[in-house]
C-alpha cells in the first residue's frame, strides 16, 4: 500500500538516524584488571578470640518475664504506697470526714447528670436532710459518681435503706456506712474507700451493706 502514497507522505514514514555511538566514561566491570579475586577468611582467624578466654553469654529476658517483672515490681510498688499512706492516715483526725455516719447514706452509682438538687428532691421524702454532699474530682472538676446524705435522725436513714427506691436516671445504689473507723478501730485496711485525690475518706463494713429497692430488690 505504501508505493502508492505520494512522496511528500512516504517521507512521514522514513525511519530516523541511528543513535550516535559513545564510549562508556569507565570500563565495564570485567574489562578492569585491578581487582583482587576473592580469598578465603583463614589468615584472618588468628585475630578472634579464643572461645575459651570469651565470657559466658548473657541470658536476655523474655516477653513473658518481663512483664511478670513489672507486675511484680507495682504490686510491691503498691503494697509500699499502702503501708506508708495507712502510717500516716489517721481516722480521728480526718479533715475532710464530716457530720454523724450514722446519720450518713452513701449513695454509689450516681448518673453523672444528677445534681445535688435532684438528690434532695428524691431523698427528702424520707426524712430532713441535714446535708448532701457530692464527690467532685480536684483535677477535672467532674463528679465522681457518688454522694453522701447526712439526714437529721438516725431512724430516717434506716428508713431510706429499706424503703428507697432508685429511679432510672439515678441508678444508685445505698448503703450505710456507719461502721466507720470513727466508731469501730480495729478496722480493715481492705474497707476503707478513697476517692482518688483525696476528696474523701469513708469505711464501712461490708456486712453493713444494704442495696436500694428497683427490679432487683
Amino acid at each position: 500500500m505504501t508505493q502508492f502514497l505520494p512522496p511528500n507522505l512516504l517521507a512521514l514514514f522514513a525511519p530516523r538516524d541511528p543513535i550516535p555511538y559513545l564510549p562508556p566514561l569507565e570500563k565495564l566491570p570485567h574489562e578492569k584488571h585491578h581487582n583482587q579475586p576473592y580469598c578465603g577468611i583463614a589468615p584472618y582467624i588468628r585475630e578472634f578470640e579464643d572461645p575459651r578466654d570469651a565470657p559466658p553469654p548473657t541470658r536476655a529476658e523474655t516477653r513473658e518475664e518481663r512483664m511478670e517483672r513489672k507486675r511484680r515490681e507495682k504490686i510491691e510498688r503498691r503494697q509500699q504506697e499502702v503501708e506508708t499512706e495507712l502510717k500516716m492516715w489517721d481516722p480521728h483526725n480526718d479533715s475532710n470526714a464530716q457530720g454523724d455516719a450514722f446519720k450518713t447514706l452513701f449513695v454509689a452509682r450516681v448518673n453523672y447528670d444528677t445534681t445535688e438538687s435532684k438528690l434532695r428532691r428524691e431523698f427528702e421524702v424520707y426524712g430532713p436532710i441535714k446535708r448532701i454532699h457530692m464527690v467532685y474530682s480536684k483535677r477535672s472538676g467532674k463528679p465522681r459518681g457518688y454522694a453522701f446524705i447526712e439526714y437529721e435522725h438516725e431512724r430516717d436513714m434506716h428508713s431510706t435503706l429499706r424503703l428507697a427506691f432508685a429511679p432510672v436516671w439515678l441508678a444508685a445504689d445505698a448503703y450505710a456506712p456507719y461502721t466507720t473507723s470513727h466508731y469501730m478501730r480495729h478496722t480493715s485496711t481492705r474497707t476503707a474507700r478513697r476517692s482518688t485525690g483525696g476528696e474523701c475518706w469513708w469505711m464501712w463494713s461490708e456486712a453493713a451493706r444494704s442495696r436500694v429497692g428497683g427490679p432487683g430488690g
